[in-house]
């Protein structure tokens, strides 16, 4: 038994090293499925651009079998008002690494321009055609770095937990058109600049992705969705998510994807009743990761005619 526990703890103490870059961003690079079927959560501009409010939860990690190895949840939604014009959103992301937990709370502003472009698309593509959109962030992200329990004595730079509150406050763009979408936009340009502890180093991470749709010509039932997102942050090296999915009129969907991490993606959806989606994402690691594999999944509500094309 005091082996089995040297060994955890040993082992609590590399992944913490290995992946405090990670955290120290706030918050993780998240998985295919989370910023494909929620956007909302790495860009606010995003926010009232469903046909109808929409509340999601999504998870990821949380049957790991490695100790401390990433966990992610999330729990968010959005709406529009004024005719669509703008959009409100509010959402809680909360990530643990080892012994580092880091939770954002937030709420979010879009507003949109439209564009008066002509277009056949079918009711469950589920975009405006033609919309600019400004989103902006403001929130809280609770931060807590339990030290003493990685059991390193001697060393300064672990003698005492840490646990601070950051002001945060980001920007994003969003750009719509029938047949491909293009966003920017980076969470927390104030870094730890207003925290209320001096020992913090957290960086701001920026995301970019873009995506095209492509309907088959006589039915419009089946969209091929190929897409990437970017993340870049100082300290780092660019990391991108290159993914392919595949919907069948909104009843089913798959897909696959590459992160250059080394790791592969694939996730199965489908849409329940009209007003429901369940999205199930599985990550596996390429390489010799000691993080293992990750299931997580996304469930998401839309109010009124729903995800519905009938």
């Amino acid at each position: 038994m005091i082996r089995k526990n040297n060994f955890s703890a040993y082992a609590t103490v590399i992944l913490f090293f290995i992946l405090k870059t990670s955290i120290c961003a706030g918050q993780q690079t998240p998985t295919f499925s989370e910023y494909n079927y929620n956007p909302f959560i790495i860009n606010s501009a995003y926010a009232g651009l469903t046909p109808n409010t929409e509340m999601s939860i999504s998870n990821s990690g949380y049957f790991n079998q490695f100790e401390g190895s990433p966990r992610t949840f999330s729990l968010s939604g959005h709406g529009a008002i004024n005719r669509r014009k703008m959009g409100l959103g509010a959402g809680i992301i909360r990530d643990e690494i080892g012994v580092t937990t880091s939770t954002n709370f937030f709420g979010a502003y879009s507003y949109k321009i439209f564009f008066d472009f002509e277009n056949n698309r079918p009711y469950w593509q589920h975009y405006d055609a033609g919309v600019l959109s400004f989103g902006i962030t403001a929130g809280l992200q609770q931060y807590q770095d339990n030290l003493l329990d990685l059991g390193i004595p001697n060393d300064p730079n672990f003698a005492e937990n840490i646990n601070a509150t950051i002001p945060t406050i980001g920007f994003s763009f969003l750009f719509n058109h029938a047949s491909f979408y293009l966003g920017f936009s980076t969470p927390n340009i104030l870094g730890d600049s207003l925290a209320s502890d001096d020992n913090l180093n957290l960086v701001n991470p920026y995301y970019g992705y873009l995506g095209y749709r492509f309907f088959n010509s006589r039915y419009q039932e089946v969209m091929i969705k190929p897409n990437l997102l970017l993340k870049y942050e100082d300290g780092a090296p660019m990391q991108a998510d290159i993914n392919l999915a595949v919907s069948f009129k909104n009843k089913f969907e798959i897909g696959t994807g590459y992160r250059t991490s080394s790791s592969l993606n694939f996730l199965a959806g489908v849409y329940l009743f009209k007003n429901a989606r369940f999205i199930y994402n599985y990550n596996t690691a390429t390489n010799n990761s000691p993080l293992g594999n990750t299931h997580g999944f996304v469930l998401s509500y839309q109010f009124g005619d729903g995800y519905s094309i009938d």
